[in-house]
């Protein structure tokens, strides 16, 4: 996809266009959606080209991850047991869904955790997140899951986009996404935050505050937390997309999934998010299943979120009654 960061006319355009009228360009009606889900005519087809370095880089880390579990059990304490696998965040609900508002310092905090996250920049994550909501199940959808569990999961990392996906997602706006200079400043300097945030920082703190040694604090609290975090979130993009009951809308792929919901925190009730993209909470039960929800909320009452979306429950239950499955 071409960017244009420099172009003042673009970030001038985005600002004057209010969230809704960005998302409801961005997100397809259920008609769009099943029109994206008739199949790919053959000679659409593009042949698999494999990324050897990405190959590489994630047989280690799930190879390294399954010594740090040894750790786990053998000699890391307990502290760097929960500080590695406590830190997960995303852009997910604000930049990509402007489900909800924030003021500038809880954005600052949430670009810093997904520094942490390292699975790549706002403006990238959040634009790819777009592209796959738009033309979700078609090949222009970067993890597209009628390709099978695995491609979906990590197989898309391992290739090449297919050209459906570059030419397709030109047509996707992410302008307003620029417009915030926090997101441009973090992508300008991503490289050296990455290495700051994710590598440096999560290894010298247990050992700083309690003494853990700086092996055990490297492969417990960076490599099995980072590849931790990047499975249970490539899990929304696989098994709940596959498995999984449709109570919201049966024409759709995506599921209401309860291993991802446990395993996720409560990000697998994808049903209801992909049926409704712009709620804060990504699920009826809101706050009472989701961790980030909570976050969110408190983040609101401390008045740094703000113009929280929601569904009124009497829209949902006529969309139930629609095109749910009855389950």
């Amino acid at each position: 996809m071409q960017e244009n960061t420099n172009s003042r006319s673009q970030l001038r355009l985005a600002s004057d266009q209010s969230p809704e009228t960005v998302m409801e360009r961005n997100i397809p009606d259920t008609a769009t959606v099943m029109e994206n889900n008739i199949p790919e005519k053959k000679k659409g087809f593009s042949k698999l080209r494999i990324v050897w370095r990405n190959v590489y880089i994630f047989a280690f880390l799930h190879t390294a991850s399954l010594y740090a579990i040894y750790l786990v059990f053998t000699s890391a304490l307990l502290k760097t047991v929960m500080f590695g696998l406590g830190i997960t965040a995303g852009v997910h609900r604000l930049w990509s869904h402007r489900s909800y508002k924030a003021k500038w310092p809880l954005r600052l905090l949430l670009a810093f955790f997904n520094l942490i996250a390292f699975q790549n920049d706002i403006y990238e994550w959040s634009r790819d997140h777009r592209v796959h909501h738009k033309f979700s199940e078609t090949e222009a959808d970067p993890h597209n899951a009628k390709r099978g569990f695995f491609f979906s999961h990590i197989g898309w990392l391992l290739v090449r986009k297919h050209p459906d996906v570059i030419e397709k997602g030109k047509t996707v706006d992410c302008t307003d996404i620029l417009a915030d200079p926090i997101v441009r400043y973090q992508r300008k300097y991503y490289t050296p935050l990455i290495g700051l945030c994710c590598f440096v920082m999560p290894t010298v703190v247990p050992v700083w505050f309690w003494n853990e040694t700086y092996w055990n604090a490297f492969y417990v609290a960076v490599i099995l937390r980072y590849c931790w975090t990047l499975n249970v979130t490539w899990l929304v993009n696989s098994a709940a997309h596959i498995w999984g009951n449709r109570p919201y809308d049966r024409y759709i792929n995506p599921r209401e999934n309860k291993c991802v919901i446990i395993s996720t925190m409560g990000e697998g009730f994808h049903n209801y998010h992909h049926t409704f993209p712009w709620d804060y909470a990504t699920s009826e039960l809101g706050f009472r299943w989701t961790v980030t929800t909570m976050f969110i909320d408190f983040m609101a009452f401390l008045g740094l979120a703000y113009d929280l979306k929601t569904v009124p429950l009497e829209v949902i239950k006529k969309r139930k009654e629609r095109t749910g499955d009855g389950s």
